[in-house]
C-alpha cells in the first residue's frame, strides 16, 4: 500500500500543478491516471497543439507545457500510478481514505483530489460508410504525431477550435489538406477562422463548406472521400482522414463515489473547490460552479485554493503561514 497525503486522480495539467501548490506546503502527492503517462489529453490527443492562453507564454505546445510542468514539481519527488483506472474510493473512520484501483493497487491518503479532466472519454464519430473499417488504415481522431502527415494529402472534417487549429497547422507540413465542414460558419475561435479563410484564400488549403463526407473507399488504405454537398457530390484524393467531432465525456466510476454531479460534472464550493464529501477536492474540468470555465488557467488558480485548503486536513494542529515564492523559494522535500 502506498501512503501518502495527497491522492491525485488525474495526472494532466492541473493534477500536475496541484503537486506544485500542495508540496509548497510541504504535502507529499501521488497521482494515478488511466492513462499510460502524465500530461492527459495534453499528452495523449494533441501534444504538437500550440496553447495561446497560459501566462507567461505567447504561444507553447502542449507537450512542451506538460515537461515543463514535470519539471517545475521535481523538487516535491511525487510518485505515480499509471495505466490504471480508480474503481473505489473509500472513506475511513479517522476521515482518511483509500483508493483503489482495477488493478488492485490500494493507495491510502488523508485527502483525494480528483483532478481527472473528462473523466473517461472517446471520440465522436461522425456516420460515414466504411469509417471503422479505415481505422488505423488512414484514418484517426487524434494527431499525435504531425510528422506523420508530412507530404501527405490529408482531410479534415469538422468546425471546432481542434479541426481549425490543426488545419492551420498542418498547412505547413502536408502535401494538401482539405477541411471539410457541414456548416458555413465555424464554432471555434473567430481568429482562427480568420486564418482558415485566409489560407482557402491563398489556395494553401481546399475549404468546403455545406458538405459532409458521406462514404470512403480504398484497397486496404484510405484512398478517396466521397462529400456530398448542396449541389453535387465529389470524389477527393485523400490518405488520411482526420474527423474532430470533439470527445464524448464519461465519468465512469467517479460517478459512484457519493459526490453530486451536475450534467456528468462534479459540483464544488468555489471557496476551496471541496466537494459535498469531506476531505475530497474536484479541480479541473472534472468540476462546475456558476461561471466556470473549462480553460487550464482556471484549473491552476483551482489547485492553488485546493491546497490551501487540504492543509487543514493533513495537518490539522499546524497553522497555515502564507508566502509568496518570491519570498520563501522553492524547497523541495
Amino acid at each position: 500500500m502506498t501512503t501518502t497525503d495527497i491522492c491525485i486522480i488525474g495526472a494532466g495539467p492541473v493534477g500536475l500543478f496541484a503537486v506544485f501548490e500542495a508540496g509548497l506546503l510541504k504535502m507529499r502527492c501521488h497521482l494515478i491516471d488511466a492513462l499510460p503517462q502524465v500530461g492527459g489529453q495534453l499528452s495523449e490527443i494533441y501534444p504538437q497543439k500550440p496553447i495561446y492562453d497560459i501566462p507567461g507564454y505567447p504561444e507553447v505546445k502542449a507537450q512542451v507545457l506538460i515537461d515543463n510542468l514535470l519539471e517545475q514539481i521535481a523538487p516535491f519527488h511525487p510518485t505515480y500510478t499509471l495505466g490504471e483506472r480508480v474503481e473505489q474510493v473509500s472513506k475511513q473512520e479517522d476521515g482518511s481514505f483509500v483508493i483503489t484501483t482495477n488493478e488492485h493497487t490500494v493507495v491510502h491518503a488523508k485527502v483525494v483530489v480528483i483532478a481527472g479532466g473528462l473523466g473517461c472519454f472517446e471520440p465522436r464519430k461522425p456516420a460515414i460508410e466504411q469509417l471503422e473499417e479505415f481505422e488505423g488504415k488512414g484514418v484517426a481522431y487524434m494527431i499525435k504525431d504531425p510528422e506523420r502527415f508530412r507530404d501527405r494529402r490529408v482531410v479534415l472534417a469538422g468546425g471546432g477550435d481542434s479541426a481549425l487549429d490543426w488545419t492551420i497547422f498542418l498547412a505547413n507540413i502536408a502535401k494538401e489538406v482539405t477541411l471539410v465542414h457541414r456548416g458555413d460558419t465555424f464554432r471555434g475561435a473567430p481568429d482562427s477562422a480568420e486564418k482558415v479563410y485566409q489560407l482557402a484564400q491563398q489556395q494553401k488549403i481546399k475549404l468546403i463548406l455545406k458538405s459532409n463526407i458521406t462514404r470512403l473507399a480504398g484497397m486496404g488504405h484510405l484512398q478517396e472521400v466521397v462529400i456530398a454537398g448542396p449541389e453535387e457530390t465529389t470524389t477527393l484524393a485523400a490518405e488520411h482522414l482526420i474527423p474532430l467531432f470533439g470527445l464524448s465525456p464519461k465519468l465512469g466510476p467517479i460517478a459512484d463515489w457519493g459526490l453530486q454531479i451536475d450534467k456528468s460534472a462534479i459540483t464544488v464550493n468555489t471557496q476551496d473547490y471541496s466537494t459535498n464529501v469531506e476531505g475530497i477536492y474536484a479541480i479541473g474540468d472534472i468540476n462546475t460552479y456558476p461561471g466556470k470555465l473549462k480553460l487550464i488557467l482556471c484549473g491552476f488558480h483551482e489547485a492553488a485554493l485546493m491546497a490551501h485548503s487540504a492543509f487543514k486536513y493533513v495537518y490539522p494542529d499546524q497553522r497555515l503561514s502564507f508566502k509568496y515564492t518570491t519570498v520563501n523559494g522553492v524547497h523541495g522535500f
